[in-house]
């Protein structure tokens, strides 16, 4: 059976996974379907693997390689805006309070593309190996490859011969972008706690003001990118969020905000977590406030494509695609896909694909306005197009899986 078999179940399935997304480590109805179908297709099943929600398929078909095919299934907390009769109108509790769940990183299609490309692959009867299918929860918080970890490895024991995974991103649907080496960055999380000496808004003269404080911490950790990285390094800090007070008229005690790091070297990575340390608290010191807390929080690995099996990849792309290949430059956001070949200290490839209207893409990129006008990831209107992007995920995962497969 061919793509054109299975492609009206990939559509459907994928406007089912669109319409009921779940967040992170909550992807109990999600699992349990990726599971279902993992046996209608014929695949040996393990369910709560690592997690609650971890998702293992096997196909074995005599002796050849391994090769491990992931994809992700948590949402997001963002609220879709409505584009498509399947958006999705979940609504679940984060933090206490409400919010809207979206499928806003695409990993909707990515399990709608792999049960398509495992389906076509169990079809196929001129390759001999093992699949190994990974659902993985939990990518947006990072929690859920390093989670499978110790389970796989236990399920697993003899080492992989290749892993392989793809996300979908604002590019033209058709397209597929590999590389070899770094694809995506590294990624750190600090939590900054500050801790001033409350008191009354009308005497600021007897309180140390965190805000004040957190504020300058703010400004000064700017600086870090653009005068102690050089310019030829990547790297990007960002403060997501900050939090202080409970009115107008009290100065609080402490004043707390996170912060979030990108990397593609050790060694710039090293030096910016130390300058946070050193502005952090020597603002504390000038204003002569207890030292701050730094905790470290989330982190993502490097994702490193190893170049041989990039290469060879990219090759059946070649052959697959055409034009509709090209290169990939490194981009500054992550992943925790890598944590999964690292159980075995096996190769991997991780390659994107397309899935916005390909006009839309041209257009806006010879306008220069392409930021503006393709919807980003986790964004309320990231929302691909049904085709080709599925057709494109499906023939990625299952020509990449066949260049290694005996």
């Amino acid at each position: 059976m061919t793509l054109d078999t299975h492609r009206p179940f990939i559509e459907e399935l994928y406007r089912e996974l669109h319409a009921s997304p779940e967040l992170s480590l909550r992807e109990h109805r999600t699992a349990a379907r990726m599971a279902e179908l993992l046996r209608e297709a014929g695949f040996e099943v393990h369910e709560q693997v690592g997690t609650a929600t971890g998702v293992v398929g096997v196909l074995r078909r005599g002796r050849g390689p391994t090769v491990l095919l992931r994809a992700d299934m948590d949402g997001l907390p963002v609220t879709e805006v409505e584009q498509v009769p399947y958006r999705s109108t979940v609504v679940d509790e984060l933090a206490g309070a409400p919010v809207g769940v979206m499928h806003a990183c695409g990993h909707d299609t990515h399990m709608a593309s792999l049960h398509g490309a495992l389906r076509i692959l169990a079809d196929q009867e001129d390759w001999s190996g093992t699949i190994i299918a990974v659902f993985q929860p939990a990518e947006e918080t990072m929690d859920g490859a390093l989670g499978m970890q110790d389970a796989l490895r236990e399920l697993f024991p003899d080492r992989i011969d290749i892993a392989l995974g793809q996300h979908v991103m604002p590019e033209a649907a058709g397209t597929v972008l590999t590389a070899g080496g770094p694809v995506m960055a590294a990624s750190d999380h600090f939590v900054v706690t500050v801790r001033g000496r409350g008191g009354h808004g009308s005497q600021p003269e007897k309180t140390i003001d965190p805000i004040v404080l957190a504020a300058s911490m703010v400004l000064r950790l700017q600086t870090i990118v653009s005068r102690e990285v050089a310019p030829s390094d990547q790297a990007v800090l960002t403060i997501g969020t900050f939090h202080a007070g409970t009115r107008q008229n009290i100065i609080p005690e402490t004043a707390r905000f996170e912060i979030n790091i990108r990397t593609f070297d050790d060694r710039v990575r090293t030096r910016m977590i130390a300058a946070i340390e050193r502005i952090v608290q020597g603002e504390c010191a000038a204003a002569g406030a207890p030292a701050a807390t730094i905790e470290t929080g989330e982190r993502a690995p490097l994702t490193i494509n190893d170049r041989d099996a990039a290469t060879a990849v990219g090759a059946a792309f070649d052959d697959v695609f055409g034009d509709r290949h090209v290169p990939q430059t490194p981009l500054l956001g992550s992943e925790d896909f890598n944590y999964l070949p690292d159980t075995w200290g096996a190769p991997s490839v991780y390659w994107f694909y397309g899935g916005f209207d390909p006009q839309l893409v041209a257009e806006a990129t010879a306008r220069g306005t392409a930021d503006a006008d393709v919807p980003s990831n986790h964004s309320p209107d990231f929302i691909p197009v049904l085709q080709p992007t599925l057709d494109t995920a499906t023939t990625a995962m299952v020509t990449a899986a066949r260049a290694f497969l005996a």
